[in-house]
């Protein structure tokens, strides 16, 4: 009930170990990687009253001494202010270039632990040490890293690769049932771009690995980072394919910038909609079949997710709003928006082919459906 993914990329290739209890090899591991016998862990307030003591034992159970800095959770940490404080404590920890750096907890301390890895002393190595499901299947593997500014998410960081990935499916089981269902919509994006058996199985199977099923989330979280990982390997950098990743996260990051990144609308549930948005936007282009959009919404509405705008609570903008709040996206090329559609389930594609009346349609439609 255990697996192992390799990211294979040229001098900085890494391993996703995923099953229950993998925790507990994080000290053997991390001793073997060398370095000093100290390890700086960031992590977050939640995490760290869950989790930090059975961490740092089995860091010193491997002879290794520990220090934490506990940020507050949520997304509203991924900004320049906990930033500076995570680089200016990792430097007052003395980290030296050959150190490690552990990110312990969601996607908001692996991106925000990792981009303070990738600026200090120009790169120190870092271990990604997931919590969420979220995180297991997404933004713990692939080397993004960053903060995000009031003009945008994610838009300030770096590439920059971990050295070891430890996905502990045991440490799934202290998460609500909302965070739980925030990272199966990451889950289900992968089945969505580019694997439709994937997605049959999580319609069969969904609602197990939601009540705890471990084989079930063991066979989700490794099939989507093998996904990611083969992805990744061909294109690191997101010259090309690995934009593919960014399905239903166009509409995603302009529902997070109109929410303020606020516990409004988590990331995960704003991939959802937002996958659920780009496969009614190709069927109105006549991309996909009216069925696909109806499939998609019908198996997020069975596993209790959000599925539309209107179950977002409070005030949003227009539709003409939204699309401004799009413009802001990573994914504008010469100008012009990017974004992720679908030829039917499992096989999306990248385009810049998009008729902005028709974008404003489809949201206007769902602000007022």
């Amino acid at each position: 009930m255990s697996a192992t993914v390799h990211v294979d990329l040229p001098g900085r290739a890494y391993d996703i170990l995923i099953g229950p209890g993998v925790l507990g090899q994080a000290g053997k591991k991390i001793a073997a990687m060398g370095g000093r016998r100290h390890v700086c862990i960031l992590t977050d307030e939640n995490v760290a009253a869950l989790h930090l003591a059975a961490l740092q034992d089995v860091l010193r159970e491997a002879g290794l001494s520990s220090e934490a800095l506990s940020l507050p959770a949520g997304e509203s940490t991924k900004c320049w202010s906990q930033l500076e404080r995570s680089v200016e404590w990792l430097l007052s920890q003395k980290v030296e270039r050959g150190d490690i750096v552990v990110a312990f907890g969601g996607g908001v301390i692996g991106d925000l632990a990792g981009f303070a890895a990738a600026i200090l002393r120009r790169g120190v190595r870092f271990v990604q040490i997931p919590t969420s499901l979220l995180a297991q299947v997404d933004s713990s593997v692939g080397g993004k890293t960053g903060i995000n500014s009031p003009s945008g998410k994610n838009l300030i960081g770096a590439f920059h690769q971990p050295s070891l990935v430890l996905a502990d499916t045991d440490l799934l089981g202290t998460l609500t049932s909302r965070d739980f269902l925030a990272g199966y919509g990451e889950v289900v994006k992968y089945g969505l771009l580019g694997d439709a058996a994937f997605f049959d199985w999580l319609e069969a199977e969904g609602p197990a690995l939601a009540q705890g099923d471990m084989d079930a989330r063991v066979r989700a979280v490794t099939r989507s980072c093998q996904m990611k990982a083969d992805i990744v390997q061909r294109d690191e950098t997101e010259q090309g394919d690995r934009a593919l990743l960014n399905l239903g996260h166009t509409f995603c990051h302009a529902l997070e910038a109109a929410t303020g990144y606020s516990d409004r609308l988590l990331h995960g549930e704003g991939v959802a909609i937002g996958c659920a948005l780009a496969f009614e936007l190709s069927a109105r282009m006549g991309l996909c079949s009216q069925e696909d959009p109806s499939r998609v919404r019908a198996h997020l509405r069975d596993m209790g997710m959000k599925v539309d705008i209107r179950d977002i609570a409070g005030d949003l903008p227009d539709a003409a709003g939204l699309l401004d709040l799009m413009g802001q996206d990573k994914k504008v090329l010469d100008g012009k928006l990017r974004f992720i559609l679908a030829r039917g389930i499992g096989d999306a594609f990248i385009t810049s082919d998009v008729p902005k009346d028709t974008v404003l349609r489809v949201l206007d439609d769902a602000l007022k459906s």
